[in-house]
């Protein structure tokens, strides 16, 4: 056994490893993406790794191995399980037969975009267990003990982190893998498991499922899992803590007495504790519930509560000081303690916040968020607007929906194009609603390629069969970018690792929309063409703006070409640096001592968009040699 700092999603993968995981399968979504990106660096003989193209597909893959009896994990962020639940639950019913883990990354305090959503609701819907570690190390030993419960009760187990735990580094003490199981895959027909023919069927499954449940609490409990520790004195505080919040309840505690506080650190809010809790419960006079997100706990407690008779304050989010929204550090911790009535040092529930000599607080400048310098998407979204100005319109007046990834920074400045952002692919869909529904104007719609193999190829079925007039734009740069430049289906043969690159253009000209151009975003002048052809034109447009994401082909030393400005012909009009936003565009002093704008070539790739909006010519582009691009 080896000690050495990993993060919370290195663990869950080592963990994965030391249990004998087969088939490991998920798809790029921060919190979540470093467990399948950190086995994919590995040299895994016998095992089968995976960026899948979507969550749903994800799953139903290791749901196949662990039906022919092997250990699968599939893994993915808080709203990949919107995307696999379909799947999941018809799964879940059924039941499997070696273990299967899916391992989700709930996002408290939003820190990566998408709704701030509790994954426990999934797990309580569906009747399947839910292991909640509180720091890497417990993650690394929770994954292992959920492929036992997987098997020992034949039910898929969820194993929940949070961003804390998921992104954050600890010391883990992991052991070497265990190759996967020797063992001939099942085969095995029956209906009445494996299908949803009928109603007996799904009604038999659903108690089933249910039976699962239960049997898992009793083999969690044998686990011992959930630690309950009472004050050797009854009566006082008793504390319920779930999760990634027992990392930081230490350090809140140091600032009180510990005098009649009883704990019950709860790893399972799925299958609940209900025994621990009892015993809390005959044990204390009032309760506290720590748990991030949604109240899923503090119910629980509530009933266990109301069939015990129990008359003391449940203190937490329902009718205490703690809310639903965010994360719970250690200032919500001690908000809930002061709440419970127990004395704090002065000053203690304050939130510490960074200040000058004089007390001031200091307040991080304010900057939009806009693409990398030679992002490929920026010559897009210029193109995008310049035709919509083109056609005698305004932003104000063309629909243009926006989708998940890098592309959605097409919203902020400079461009300001996109006006609304929900799930994957659901840009295409959305686009189609606002023309049923009259809008006289274009109505665009704009996604990423890793976006359109994920949920977009229905959208844009649905377009062509019912023949809705709208322009669709995708950005095409190779890789799924926003989550840490993650191979899909269309990027180039060289980078599969041994897998074959879907065609995207192909695969866009087989659905046969009525009109497609393929096109460099470089070239602005031919970009700006097609989209504006596309208002203009019946049926649907589909526009491909294909050209490398600038920061994997910076890191081949691939350069676009060659800008640089006159400082001395430079005017500062700022027209180049206000219409791109490009970051490696800066003002500097000249060598006359006038301020003048500078390149920054360590960003510059020389994509020379920044030259097309140069009035007097003082910025000048030389595109590459072939030899060099």
């Amino acid at each position: 056994m080896t000690g050495r700092i990993m993060t919370g999603n290195e663990a869950v993968a080592r963990g994965a490893l030391r249990a004998g995981v087969k088939v490991a399968t998920g798809y790029p979504g921060t919190p979540s993406t470093g467990c399948i990106a950190h086995l994919l660096t590995l040299d895994l003989p016998k095992r089968h790794v995976e960026w899948s193209t979507n969550e749903k597909v994800a799953f139903e893959i290791a749901s196949g191995a662990a039906w022919a009896g092997h250990r699968a994990l599939c893994t993915m962020k808080m709203s990949g399980v919107n995307v696999a639940y379909d799947a999941l639950i018809s799964i879940a019913y059924s039941g499997t037969n070696g273990g299967l883990v899916i391992y989700v990354a709930d996002d408290p305090g939003v820190s990566a975009g998408m709704p701030e959503q509790d994954s426990r609701g999934f797990a309580l819907m569906s009747y399947l267990p839910m292991l909640e570690p509180a720091t890497p190390a417990e993650a690394y030993e929770l994954v292992q003990r959920a492929f036992d419960v997987s098997e020992v009760t034949g039910a898929p187990v969820f194993l929940r982190t949070t961003t804390a735990i998921a992104l954050g580094h600890a010391e883990v003490d992991a052991e070497s893998p265990r190759a996967p199981a020797e063992i001939e895959p099942i085969l095995e027909k029956d209906i009445t498991r494996y299908t949803k023919a009928g109603s007996k069927i799904c009604k038999d499954q659903h108690q089933a499922s249910i039976d699962r449940l239960v049997r898992s609490g009793e083999y969690v409990q044998s686990m011992g899992l959930n630690r309950l520790t009472l004050a050797s004195s009854e009566g006082g505080t008793g504390i319920v803590c779930v999760g990634a919040v027992n990392a930081y309840l230490p350090e809140a505690l140091e600032r009180v007495s510990m005098d009649a506080i009883s704990l019950l650190e709860v790893r399972t809010t799925v299958p609940f504790p209900w025994d621990e809790t009892q015993r809390l419960l005959e044990h204390c006079e009032q309760i506290l519930v720590l748990e991030e997100l949604e109240a899923h706990a503090e119910r629980a407690v509530s009933v266990a509560a109301q069939q015990s008779g129990f008359s003391g304050a449940i203190i937490g989010k329902m009718n205490g000081p703690l809310s639903p929204i965010g994360e719970v550090g250690v200032t919500e911790i001690l908000a809930g303690l002061n709440a419970a009535g127990l004395v704090l040092p002065q000053g203690s529930s304050e939130s510490v916040s960074q200040s000058n000599a004089e007390g001031v607080a200091i307040l991080p400048a304010k900057r939009p968020i806009t693409v990398c310098a030679g992002c490929p998407h920026r010559g897009t979204y210029l193109a995008v607007d310049a035709a919509i100005q083109r056609a005698g319109f305004t932003k104000d007046d063309v629909m243009v929906t926006g989708d998940i990834g890098c592309t959605i920074l097409g919203m902020n400045p400079p461009f300001d194009l996109l006006w609304n952002e929900v799930s994957m692919g659901s840009s295409i869909s959305l686009a189609q609603g606002y023309v049923h529904a009259g809008v006289r104007t274009p109505v665009i719609a704009t996604m990423g390629d890793s976006t359109f193999f994920h949920g977009g190829i229905p959208g844009l079925v649905n377009a062509i069969q019912h023949q809705v007039p709208m322009t669709l734009v995708v950005m095409d740069n190779g890789w799924t970018c926003m989550t840490g430049m993650q191979v899909n289906p269309g990027t180039h043969d060289g980078f599969q690792g041994g897998g074959r690159r879907v065609d995207l253009e192909a695969v866009i000209r087989g659905l046969g929309p009525d009109h497609m151009h393929v096109v460099d975003p470089f070239d602005l002048e031919a970009t700006t063409d097609a989209v504006h052809l596309g208002l203009q034109s019946d049926g649907v447009t589909v526009v491909l703006a294909q050209r490398e994401c600038a920061i994997q082909s910076s890191r081949r030393k691939v350069r676009v070409g060659t800008t640089t400005i006159d400082a001395e012909a430079c005017i500062l009009c700022k027209r180049c640096l206000n219409v791109t936003g490009c970051p490696a565009l800066q003002i500097r002093e000249s060598e006359s001592g006038s301020p003048s704008m500078h390149i920054d070539f360590s960003q510059c790739t020389g994509c020379g968009l920044c030259a097309s909006f140069c009035p007097t010519g003082a910025i000048t582009h030389t595109v590459a040699s072939k030899e060099s691009s």
